[in-house]
């Protein structure tokens, strides 16, 4: 039988464009949902004032100008909610002191800048941080990114499971992630809210992508592994009330959770299983 080619096939373990465009309509709905009650105000102003040609010939062409004025308003506005995280990297690394020495750091940029190349992400500077948790996180910092690791990680990963970690955190990138998690870390949101807005079982979708990338499920199942069976000593950050807001940005969502949940797609535990059984 001769091979028939489906030009609309699309790799499932890739990022495609309506995936990323789905992520950055994810954040412009939830900035018009924010607006909606002035909004609907605004709207019925201006229809009462289009309507009003019958008594004052000149209020139609007020209703208009109130509609365009607030059109334009509310694109500034959406746009912006967008651009709220772009501090979240300067805070987040404001947590920490430096970790890590000099052969930690040389490690660290081998890997990330042989995967951003890979993952087509530039703008990304690296950064170890001293905590006894194992944990990561690419986050916006302005026009540019930041990669956070801590020293354990760094000290404790084998290569290949660093590998791991460092693509999972790219491909939230090019999965267009980065916006909905920093924008769920720094508004004013209920947990739950948080959640929705950040996007459940993304980490597992990351997961696919960074290790069809790689093409080493095992090395991010190893990481994964490790993620789950430590618990964050007292005084860490991954167990303090700022993480718990922020902990949408991290490779291990849920440092602070005691016991795996086999249910939530985010689980450590239950991503580790997944890549074992690829």
């Amino acid at each position: 039988m001769a091979p028939v080619l489906d030009p609309t096939w699309q790799n499932p373990y890739a990022p495609s464009t309506s995936e990323r465009h789905h992520n950055v309509r994810v954040v412009r709905r939830f900035a018009f949902k924010r607006r909606l009650p002035q909004t609907i105000v605004i709207a019925v102003v201006a229809l009462a004032l289009i309507a009003g040609v019958v008594v004052v010939p000149w209020l139609p062409a007020v209703g208009v100008v109130v509609a365009v004025v607030y059109i334009w308003d509310l694109r500034r506005v959406i746009a912006s909610y967008a651009r709220r995280g772009q501090s979240l990297g300067g805070a987040l690394l404001a947590e920490f002191s430096p970790g890590g020495d000099g052969a930690d750091r040389v490690r660290l940029v081998t890997v990330l800048d042989r995967l951003a190349a890979t993952f087509g992400v530039d703008g990304v500077s690296a950064f170890i941080v001293s905590d006894p948790g194992y944990n990561a996180a690419l986050v916006p910092n302005g026009t540019n990114f930041s990669l956070v690791v801590t020293s354990s990680l760094i000290q404790d990963f084998e290569l290949i499971e660093l590998e791991g970690v460092v693509a999972h955190c790219l491909a939230r990138q090019r999965l267009g992630l980065l916006d909905r998690e920093s924008l769920a870390s720094v508004i004013s949101l209920s947990d739950d809210q948080r959640q929705t807005l950040a996007g459940d079982g993304k980490t597992y979708r990351a997961d696919e992508v960074a290790a069809a990338s790689i093409r080493y499920p095992l090395g991010l199942a190893g990481a994964l592994r490790k993620c789950a069976r430590q618990h964050p000593a007292e005084g860490s950050f991954f167990n303090s009330v700022t993480y718990a807001q922020w902990r949408w940005v991290f490779f291990d969502q849920w440092s602070d959770r005691r016991e795996g949940d086999l249910g939530d797609l985010d689980d450590v535990e239950l991503r580790a299983r997944a890549l074992e059984e690829w």
